[in-house]
């Protein structure tokens, strides 16, 4: 018997409803996604994940009427998912049809039933197959009304395994200002202004990652009121990030040369974050260079 911490969602729905951004979510929450499957290789990949050992425990599949005669046997590959054990839910995205054909125009997107008939009979033909997959659906949104920041939050707050919802990747990043600023930074703060140990004979040649020079730095009054602002100011604009739909933030921290200070910062405020977040990166981007 496979183990049971498999989840498989099926994602299914009308064409133009969101499925897309949808599998995207999932792939920030984690999950390992694969579009447009043939219900006919699900039994098969649902082997495969078991033979990964546990390093694929999240699995998100859109199978939809793109799958033509193969979309038929979508209910024979969920029987054999509960047949073998398999934890698995069905996600069906809709819309209304005035929604969908806005959304068909705009993009310039064919509709996959659009070959002799108009979006709007398309869109009628599709609700028709899909009935009987919408009927045993665990989870149904409604995308009409939703942004795509809506949507990620929706769809995190039914299947992220963080039910906090605070998965989002933190990136840090410490820098010199002297060699440039990380192009793809969101948040960058100047930290020149502090007691620098370059000018500490017995220092210079140390980094940040030194014990030495940590206690250097955290030994002045002013270290600790400008970390405890930045913590203070992150405290309030993470959770804001995580509402707005965003699953990575690059946070850059910067001082003359990016060896000594920028690395104690980060190396800190990374100590801190991980209480509260699980995905934390940290690169000291110029330690090496003198």
């Amino acid at each position: 018997m496979p183990d049971k911490d498999v989840r498989f969602v099926l994602i299914t729905g009308l064409s133009g409803a969101g499925k897309t951004q949808a599998i995207q979510c999932f792939e920030d929450l984690g999950y390992f996604c694969v579009d447009n499957l043939p219900p006919t290789f699900i039994p098969k990949f649902a082997e495969l994940c078991l033979q990964s050992e546990g390093k694929i425990s999240r699995v998100a599949l859109v199978c939809d009427i793109r799958g033509g005669q193969f979309f038929s046997s979508l209910f024979e590959a969920l029987e054999h998912l509960d047949e073998e054990g398999f934890n698995h839910e069905i996600l069906f995205l809709e819309a209304e049809d005035d929604v969908l054909i806005r959304r068909f125009k705009e993009t310039r997107r064919r509709h996959p039933l659009a070959v002799q008939q108009s979006i709007g009979e398309a869109i009628k033909t599709e609700r028709r197959h899909l009935d009987e997959i919408r009927g045993k659906a665990d989870k149904i949104i409604n995308t009409s009304r939703l942004s795509p920041a809506q949507l990620k939050e929706k769809i995190t707050g039914l299947f992220s395994p963080d039910k906090s919802g605070r998965n989002i990747l933190i990136s840090l990043i410490s820098f010199g200002f002297k060699y440039g600023l990380p192009l793809d930074a969101d948040l960058v703060f100047d930290v020149r202004f502090l007691p620098n140990p370059h000018y500490v004979e017995s220092l210079r040649l140390l980094t940040g990652d030194d014990q030495r020079v940590k206690d250097y730095i955290w030994r002045w009054m002013i270290t600790h009121k400008f970390f405890h602002k930045l913590q203070d100011m992150l405290d309030f604009l993470l959770p804001c990030y995580i509402k707005e739909g965003k699953s990575q933030v690059s946070i850059a921290i910067g001082c003359t040369g990016g060896r000594h200070r920028s690395v104690a910062i980060v190396n800190q405020l990374a100590n801190v974050l991980k209480k509260d977040y699980a995905y934390i990166s940290v690169e000291h981007r110029d330690l090496e260079k003198v």
